[in-house]
């Protein structure tokens, strides 16, 4: 209805949906010329303004009028454009009304075709403001919504290995994606409406005494105290209601990509069933979620209806009489009743962007809950960078424990000399990869201290500690992008000629002059497209590539074949020349090829020395050796976990 806006302008926006298409398989001749143009209009996004601090977070707490308050062009912007299209929305009763006395009434048709025409000029240009306002706003929204995604992306880069230890990855996207979402969805809509909707309230509470001031008060009595207390319930309500779906669907999202990362092993071991049965309760928590908002919606909107549709009774009964003695004119009353129309749309606007609000208020904390989270493993206040190191580890007197009452390792005590290998050998949980972690620093110690060249590891930088450290985990990870880009990873600047060396040195030529372009092959999601065995190779080819001084290996050769296998070992005798090493060797076959052997039980080192040395002394190595030289019990390798 007019006076509550003219209809069609007031629909708020629905973000567009992508859709994942075909693998990419390259721009097909004819078109290259078209899309180097399109590439070359391509906007520049500039810098957003979010830098990187390894240590904290400096941004503060999310807030509304945080991400508004950096934005003072936009916001201006969309505020005038909000009040221009709130004047245009309420001109037409005052319109009808002058239609209807002094047209109809007075049988005046040049003013009543005057008035129409003024009707039509005034819809066509609450067109025009509402696609400003919703420009301008959604411009805002998305300038807002940039730099908070950019901003949590990098706290997720800053955090700590043992979040993601706890986090699952599922309510992790649920920050970047749907807290995100809520805030776009209320910056770019949601208070541009709530803006329209509270001014026309006042608007038109301020026409109606202008009409007449005894029969305003008349009907708002009757109508705003039954309406005051229905809204402070569902507030409360509301409250509850919409931090359990924020809940609920953090938990879907996190059982979703669980489901999916284990695809294989979902297929492998036949849980498709069961695993749907798991999903369906999950699934079923959110729908129960929903229901208790959707039954709070449903007493509040056709409740506040009820109370409207009420007051406008007494309205045409009160005003009505009037009508009949003479005190207002039925222009009047029509437009009196189409204002007061106006007071209640709002109404029904303001119960679904309360719903809004809320979403996003639980988005806010859900987000402020992550970015006040700070990482556990920081340098210390005075961390200076870490010169060129020899290689000498100490690890002096070091207890550590994923869990406070669970130790893994106790009063630790060992020295690596500079250029020494050393293989970590032991039973699965015994902390052998613990001691690889927190060499690396992905962990602290709980006690004691590990110094490199002399220096404590907590009061060196953390970037400057990790580029003379090379590690190669368990379980190598690809990311997307080509076979360059994944040995060149932590030396993007590295030249064709250095990372061709690379290739080589782990034997993976075969690999590249069989993929279709060379180093320029694109990898699939998490490197698929290649056995467990080449993405060992490749893992191996990153650490060849970035030079460290220090190398760190998880079992490197476990995935690999046999002839594989002896290849890597032979590269593996390159790159740990002259350097420090660290084995974690879950084959004795790796560590014999170490100058010194640790065998970690027990919480802690229980003995130490060469191959033949341990041999000698006839303990837990010995023992080891004697089953694995029989055959009668093949090793199994650690959980990436320890």
């Amino acid at each position: 209805m007019f006076g509550g806006g003219f209809g069609g302008f007031n629909a708020g926006g629905r973000p567009s949906v992508s859709r994942a298409g075909m693998p990419f398989a390259g721009i097909p001749a004819e078109l290259a010329e078209g899309v180097a143009r399109l590439e070359s209009a391509e906007p520049d996004h500039g810098d957003p303004g979010v830098t990187f601090d390894p240590v904290a977070d400096r941004g503060g707490p999310v807030s509304v009028r945080r991400l508004l308050a950096g934005r003072p062009r936009l916001l201006l912007a969309a505020v005038l454009a909000v009040l221009v299209e709130t004047l245009l929305l309420q001109a037409g009763p005052f319109l009808v009304q002058i239609g209807i006395d002094h047209g109809i009434v007075a049988r005046d048709l040049p003013v009543l075709i005057g008035t129409t025409v003024a009707f039509v000029v005034a819809v066509l240009l609450t067109g025009v403001a509402t696609g400003a306002r919703m420009r301008q706003s959604g411009r805002l929204a998305a300038s807002a919504t940039r730099d908070l995604r950019i901003r949590v992306f990098a706290h997720l880069q800053r955090m700590s290995l043992d979040y993601y230890t706890r986090e699952k990855a599922g309510v992790t996207m649920t920050r970047m994606t749907s807290d995100v979402e809520a805030l776009q969805s209320l910056i770019g809509d949601g208070f541009a409406q709530f803006g329209i909707q509270a001014l026309t309230m006042v608007l038109v509470t301020a026409v109606l005494f202008h009409y007449h001031a005894g029969l305003a008060v008349i009907t708002l009595l009757l109508v705003v105290p039954p309406l005051a207390i229905l809204s402070l319930w569902f507030r409360r309500a509301a409250d509850r209601g919409y931090a359990r779906q924020r809940d609920a669907i953090a938990a879907l999202f996190a059982d979703l990509s669980e489901s999916l990362n284990g695809v294989r092993v979902v297929t492998a071991h036949n849980r498709q069933e069961r695993n749907i049965v798991a999903h369906r309760e999950v699934v079923g928590a959110y729908r129960d979620a929903n229901d208790v908002t959707g039954r709070i919606n449903a007493i509040y909107g056709p409740g506040s209806s009820v109370i409207g549709l009420l007051g406008m009774a007494a309205l045409l009964l009160i005003g009505g009489r009037m009508v009949l003695r003479g005190s207002i004119t039925i222009g009047e009353l029509t437009a009196f009743v189409l204002y007061l129309n106006a007071f209640f749309a709002p109404v029904q606007q303001l119960v679904q962007l309360y719903t809004q609000y809320q979403q996003a208020r639980a988005a806010v904390g859900k987000l402020n809950g992550l970015l006040g989270t700070g990482p556990s493993v920081v340098p210390g206040a005075a961390a200076t960078e870490l010169p060129p190191v020899r290689g000498e580890i100490v690890f002096d007197d070091v207890s550590f424990g994923y869990l406070p009452d669970r130790p893994v390792l106790e009063h630790v005590r060992l020295r690596i000399a500079p250029g020494e290998t050393v293989a970590c050998v032991g039973p699965t949980g015994a902390g052998k990869s613990t001691i690889a972690k927190l060499v690396t620093r992905l962990y602290d110690p709980v006690a004691g201290r590990i110094l490199i060249d002399g220096h404590d590891l907590r009061d060196v930088t953390l970037a400057s500690l990790r580029r003379q450290i090379g590690v190669v985990p368990q379980e190598p990870f690809l990311f997307a992008g080509t076979l360059r880009d994944n040995i060149a990873f932590a030396r993007p600047d590295a030249t064709d000629a250095e990372i061709g060396a690379a290739v080589d040195a782990v034997g993976l030529r075969d690999l590249v002059e069989r993929s279709p372009e060379g180093l320029l092959t694109p990898l699939h999601e998490r490197g698929q497209s290649v056995s467990s065995g080449e993405r060992q190779l490749l893992a191996l080819a990153r650490a060849f590539l970035a030079e460290p001084r220090v190398v760190v290996l998880d079992e490197a050769t476990s995935s690999l074949d046999l002839r594989s296998e002896l290849r890597v070992e032979a590269a593996l005798d390159r790159l740990l020349d002259g350097r420090t090493a660290i084995l974690v060797a879950h084959r004795l076959s790796t560590a014999m090829r170490a100058d010194r052997i640790i065998v970690v039980d027990d919480h802690g080192i229980v003995e130490s020395g060469s191959h033949t040395e341990l041999l000698a002394a006839a303990g837990r190595y010995a023992g080891m050796y004697e089953t694995w030289a029989s055959g009668a019990s093949p090793v199994v390798p650690d959980p990436p976990g320890r």
